[in-house]
């Protein structure tokens, strides 16, 4: 369904949650690529769970990320308000989101993902039954929130307690050592892989992801297309658009993926309301693959549009 220049187009960012400031950055972004293609789009900062919206809203650009915005609570909201909305439905949004079902929905489906133990920590932390190296995991967070890489045996106990800060069903996942790479999935079209290269003696977390945020000089650098041969981008890709068909997500993701030396992909995880900044992944794999970053944002509009009114 095409947009219209009459049509009044919400873009919702910030949120409750922990990546409430790169939302804002994200949303500012997309706001201006609809303005600046003609569109009546207004920015809606959200600060809790009932964001009140404009008048006349026709269409919800959702770029609040993680908490609220990626996990199905923003949806039911606004279908409940009988407002179309941008990405994911509800059950799609709610289960990519929690780390923990999406394992499961992986491994129900063929998908290649590492190795994991789930530890309820309810009743107070408890230790894993995995030796290490492996990796902590609370199941709702996003932007790498609360995770630690665990290689020593005097990490696990810290590693969990802060892990269980966040959660108590907590994720443990056995480290794979790879690549990594991201893959963005538009309407069933892949594009092309990205390659993350945090500083060296990092991993990628909030603080490589996004230095302004945390006054880091030098943040990950990324390549696009990766460095692959054609086999290796192929098998990637296959196993990237495996994880979003298996998850059921409408419209638009991003999927990471690792890569082994021996050719192995495995998929952490998918994103539905993946970043939208000037350093973000998916705008850059979509103009490798012919989109302007206003044509994504009008694109992923339009098919959500159809999706949402189907």
């Amino acid at each position: 369904m095409k947009l219209t220049e009459e049509m009044l187009i919400a873009v919702l960012m910030g949120g409750p949650g922990t990546e409430r400031e790169v939302s804002i950055v994200s949303g500012k972004a997309v706001l201006k690529a609809l303005k600046d293609k003609g569109y009546q789009a207004v920015g809606v900062e959200v600060f809790d769970v009932t964001p009140a919206l404009p008048k006349g809203t026709d269409l919800v650009f959702n770029v609040v990320h993680g908490t609220f915005g990626e996990d199905g609570g923003l949806q039911k909201y606004l279908e409940g308000l009988g407002i179309p909305y941008t990405g994911a439905g509800v059950k799609s949004s709610e289960v990519a989101f929690d780390k923990n079902l999406s394992k499961e929905c992986f491994l129900n489906n063929g998908v290649p993902t590492p190795g994991s133990e789930l530890v309820d920590c309810s009743n107070g932390v408890r230790l894993p039954e995995m030796v290490v190296p492996f990796v902590v995991k609370p199941p709702r967070e996003g932007s790498s929130v609360g995770i630690r890489v665990v290689k020593k045996e005097s990490e696990v106990l810290p590693a969990m307690e802060h892990a269980a800060e966040f959660s108590t069903d907590l994720l443990v996942e056995e480290f794979v050592e790879g690549r990594e790479l991201t893959v963005g999935v538009l309407d069933g079209e892949v594009f092309p892989v990205v390659e993350i290269a945090p500083p060296e003696g990092d991993w990628y977390d909030m603080e490589t992801k996004y230095p302004w945020l945390s006054g880091k000089e030098v943040g990950s650098q990324y390549t696009c297309p990766a460095d692959l041969t054609p086999e290796e981008m192929s098998i990637v890709q296959a196993a990237a658009k495996k994880a979003h068909d298996a998850l059921g997500i409408e419209v638009y993701s991003r999927v990471d993926v690792l890569l082994t030396s021996l050719g192995n992909p495995f998929v952490l995880e998918a994103n539905t309301i993946p970043g939208m900044t000037e350093t973000s992944l998916l705008p850059m794999s979509a103009v490798e693959a012919g989109y302007s970053f206003g044509d994504l944002c009008v694109k992923i509009a339009e098919l959500s549009l159809a999706a949402r009114l189907q």
